[in-house]
């Protein structure tokens, strides 16, 4: 089941596909169109049942997900909880433009050397130049992981986040978020100063074959492939241990402690967060099932 297009929002490469839905960039459209049938989980007791939905934050337009079990899920939830509330998603831009900058520039050619400059100004060359002497390591990857969903083709517009917010607020039910869009981007700003070189230098270097990659990335998803999705987190997440912590290991937690708490009161949640926060022993399905919790796959 197809909706009219949203209006438009932002864009991130791998990791950001996984992590952070406030940065997705309105891209082309791209054909044919997929038919996914993304993972999905439900927690449950006598009286409480959570979905736990896997989202991807941008997608190839014409996207069909939300039918089969999904579609039952969002008809029979009373809530949806994502990682930010539509108010947060609005408030990601101006957190970006306060946190981005540096305090002194720094320029591009002093952090980045040899595959990774190339792949940087390769990234220029098919747009507008990025402009990343002014932004801290974090913000030039986070333009890095723009370029790379635009070359991809993919639209925030299609992406789950906003499809369910549009059904959502049409049928008057409540939407809640996890998180503040300052806070998520305070994970990047915070990180130590070697982590995020790390993390700009992989991204750089890895963007000639980026777009293949966020491409894979994609079709996992559409086939529900958990292995394959955990694969591709974690082949990005462990080139930076303290990232994998701040990033996916302490928020998969706290998320997981906050579905053990709804648990305790009666009701239908449909919780969608990207699809890297739910694979693996440390993903919130397997964290929720450790606390004792029934939860089984359902798609």
């Amino acid at each position: 089941m197809r909706r009219a297009p949203a209006s438009p929002d932002q864009g991130r490469r791998r990791i950001a596909a996984a992590l952070l839905p406030v940065l997705l960039t309105a891209c082309g459209p791209v054909e044919p169109a997929m038919k996914a049938r993304p993972a999905m989980w439900l927690a449950e007791d006598v009286d409480t049942r959570i979905y736990i939905l896997g989202s991807m934050h941008a997608l190839p337009r014409g996207t069909d997900w939300d039918d089969g079990a999904v579609g039952a899920a969002i008809e029979a939830a009373d809530t949806l909880v994502m990682e930010l509330s539509p108010a947060e998603l609005d408030a990601a831009a101006d957190a970006f433009r306060e946190l981005a900058p540096r305090s002194t520039p720094l320029a591009i050619e002093a952090r980045l050397t040899g595959k990774a400059l190339t792949g940087y100004r390769a990234l220029e060359a098919r747009g507008r130049r990025l402009n990343g002497d002014g932004l801290d390591d974090w913000a030039v990857m986070v333009l890095i992981g723009q370029r790379v969903a635009q070359n991809a083709a993919l639209s925030p517009d299609e992406g789950v986040e906003t499809q369910l917010t549009e059904r959502f607020e049409a049928a008057g039910k409540p939407i809640t978020g996890l998180e503040r869009a300052r806070g998520q981007l305070m994970l990047f700003e915070t990180l130590d100063p070697a982590t995020q070189r790390a993390l700009l230098v992989r991204a750089a270097e890895e963007a000639d074959t980026a777009t293949r990659d966020v491409l894979a990335l994609t079709a996992a998803w559409s086939r529900g492939d958990v292995a394959a999705l955990e694969k591709v987190v974690n082949e990005d997440i462990d080139a930076a241990p303290a990232a994998r912590k701040a990033i996916i290991t302490d928020r998969n937690r706290r998320w997981t402690a906050w579905a053990a708490r709804r648990m305790e009161r009666p009701g239908t949640v449909l919780m969608a967060v990207g699809a890297g926060h739910l694979v693996g022993a440390e993903g919130v399905p397997a964290l929720l099932e450790a606390r004792g919790v029934r939860v089984r796959r359902v798609q």
